[in-house]
């Protein structure tokens, strides 16, 4: 006889309504969706790398954990553009150098992680792009992320390839040889507080995890072509008005307003008036600030390059 608490589960289990798929009978596009989107928060590798001619190349890759600490190995995949089975330039320098550096990314940066995932041309230094500061390694040829609290100069063991339509991964298997820790995120035993590192992971489509407080959002770049944080006028990042996140979102414009339309909006704002009237920068920056608080990127452009 079959006990009824046995019945009663199975009952229960037979009532949930699963919606099954064989990954054949979906597109790549849907699959990548579905897998992204349901498994999560994945850890976030920054990686640093140098092409053939020593020319810096920066980009964050989800597909991304540590597998070993005797010996210490990291892992992450640079996957095959599934909309044009291209391959990205991480995975051509690391396969020419065999080294690179992964920089572990935090909520303070992550506007600029994300704009450095552009995709510019080749040769392109996603440094000057993100306005991340390039560091030089001890041991390895590719430059570390300064504002990175841990950076970690890894040589390259072996890469494989795991196929060869777009979507299919390339397993990149790295080995640890030296690690950078920054002493303020140490707690008081000399260990790193899970606070204030304050890591971020990722989610599906635009969406990030805070280990410190929940999801968020952040635009991603795949579809134009940010300006750039070297694009912002002279004054702006050295102002210290705004954080790195700010430079990441005010970088992330395709273009900017026209003459006519910064103009235009100053003739309507009083504020902006009295400040370009005071010929005070440090007050204008300020205001540009709190549009950008407010997700008013337009505005906040617009202020910056009032005259």
């Amino acid at each position: 006889m079959v006990p009824k608490s046995f019945c009663n589960f199975t009952f229960l289990q037979l009532n949930i309504h699963m919606k099954s798929i064989e990954p054949k009978d979906i597109s790549v596009v849907e699959l990548q969706r579905l897998m992204q989107t349901s498994i999560g928060p994945r850890p976030i590798a920054l990686a640093s790398t140098v092409d053939a001619d020593g020319r810096p190349n920066l980009s964050p890759f989800s597909f991304f954990n540590m597998v070993s600490t005797n010996p210490p190995i990291l892992v992450f995949s640079p996957s095959r553009r599934v909309r044009d089975n291209t391959n990205k330039h991480t995975l051509f320098n690391v396969q020419a150098n065999l080294q690179v550096v992964i920089n572990v990314v935090t909520y303070d940066m992550v506007q600029q992680t994300s704009l450095s995932s552009t995709e510019y041309k080749d040769g392109v230094n996603e440094f000057v792009k993100s306005g991340l500061t390039m560091v030089p390694s001890d041991i390895v040829k590719p430059f570390r992320v300064k504002e990175s609290p841990v950076q970690y100069e890894c040589v390259v063991q072996e890469v494989i390839g795991l196929g060869n339509d777009g979507g299919a991964g390339n397993l990149v298997i790295c080995e640890v040889v030296k690690i950078h820790v920054n002493e303020e995120i140490l707690d008081e035993n000399g260990q790193i507080d899970q606070h204030k590192i304050d890591l971020v992971a990722r989610m599906g489509a635009n969406w990030y995890t805070r280990a410190n407080d929940g999801i968020f959002e952040v635009e991603k770049p795949l579809t134009t072509l940010g300006l750039g944080v070297d694009a912002l006028p002279e004054g702006v990042v050295e102002s210290g008005v705004f954080s790195g996140n700010d430079l990441g979102v005010l970088g992330n414009v395709e273009q900017l307003p026209t003459e006519e339309e910064v103009a235009s909006f100053v003739n309507a704002n009083e504020e902006l008036k009295e400040i370009l009237v005071a010929k005070n920068q440090i007050n204008k920056f300020k205001l540009a600030k709190k549009y950008l608080e407010e997700n008013n990127v337009p505005l906040a452009w617009k202020t910056i390059l009032a005259k």
